[in-house]
């Protein structure tokens, strides 16, 4: 009797939890869309989103956001090329070449950087890639390339942890097959077990993305926040959540509707992302 009056409260508890979680992004998509498809409908959907003046305090205003939008793609497009296939081959060595002695630390390492909040990941942006970038390659060194660098090293945890599950994951009689065939260790990892966790591994990529395109505290201090269309990589440039960032705290009226406008963007761009996750997740299933 007592069993059965804790199994049903622990059940209450798993719904409430669930409930509280599911009501939570409805009542975040309730105040995004609610506040922000106004605005658009106010500065009209074009100028908004294929403007490139972004304005505010101009009479009359303007309130485009396609610099934005570029330098967001321009920033996870970059962090994507530089973090994913070090990533990849990160999580390969960990899952099937690394002595298990050194694995002891790499392994710790590497979930300590999913642990290191953005603000420190900033810092050493500003510190170290800033100047070396500026040294290297001329100009002030908050540019479009310094912030993808700085976006690539943060989504390599997320790559790398998931990846290597993915990489585990698969049942060692793929690998066993290889190499009774003939295959050497090598060759049977990379043609056999890599196929074989694909999906998985596209999975963290998706994810990785997610993670660059919506991060804002370590863009905001080296891409050089400059709302202007992007003229090459070594340029500053802004992305949508630094947009929001360094504006919000002295908006008003339409140009604060503007900016949760804008997140609104922002978050169909990560509904997107979600939604790609999924239908990759299904195909692991």
């Amino acid at each position: 009797m007592k069993s059965k009056f804790f199994e049903r409260l622990m059940e209450i508890i798993f719904f409430i939890s669930a409930c509280a979680s599911i009501i939570s992004v409805i009542l975040i998509c309730y105040f995004m869309f609610v506040n922000g498809i106004p605005a658009i409908g106010k500065i009209g959907i074009f100028d908004f989103l294929l403007g490139k003046d972004w304005s505010p305090s101009n009479i009359p205003p303007s309130f485009g956001i396609f610099p934005m939008i570029i330098g967001s793609i321009y920033v996870t497009a970059g962090a994507i090329v530089l973090g994913v296939p070090i990533g990849i081959l990160t999580a390969i060595y960990l899952s099937r070449f690394c002595p298990k002695r050194l694995y002891k630390f790499l392994k710790p390492a590497v979930n300590l950087m999913a642990g290191i909040p953005s603000i420190i990941y900033g810092f050493f942006g500003l510190v170290v890639l800033v100047p070396v970038t500026s040294k290297l390659f001329g100009g002030t060194g908050n540019s479009i390339l310094t912030a993808s660098i700085l976006l690539g090293i943060m989504i390599l945890p997320t790559i790398i942890g998931l990846s290597e599950a993915a990489i585990r994951a698969v049942p060692e009689s793929y690998y066993e097959g290889a190499v009774a065939l003939g295959a050497t260790h090598e060759y049977s990892v990379v043609f056999a077990m890599i196929p074989a966790a694909k999906s998985g591994i596209l999975s963290s990529v998706v994810l990785g993305i997610g993670r660059a395109i919506g991060e804002t505290m370590a863009v905001v201090m080296v891409a050089g926040n400059q709302a202007r269309m992007p003229n090459g990589i070594l340029k500053g440039i802004r992305t949508l959540t630094a947009n929001i960032v360094i504006e919000m705290g002295y908006a008003a009226d339409l140009h604060r509707e503007a900016l949760i406008a804008t997140g609104v963007v922002l978050f169909v761009f990560i509904l997107l992302i979600n939604l790609l996750f999924s239908v990759l997740k299904r195909k692991v299933i």
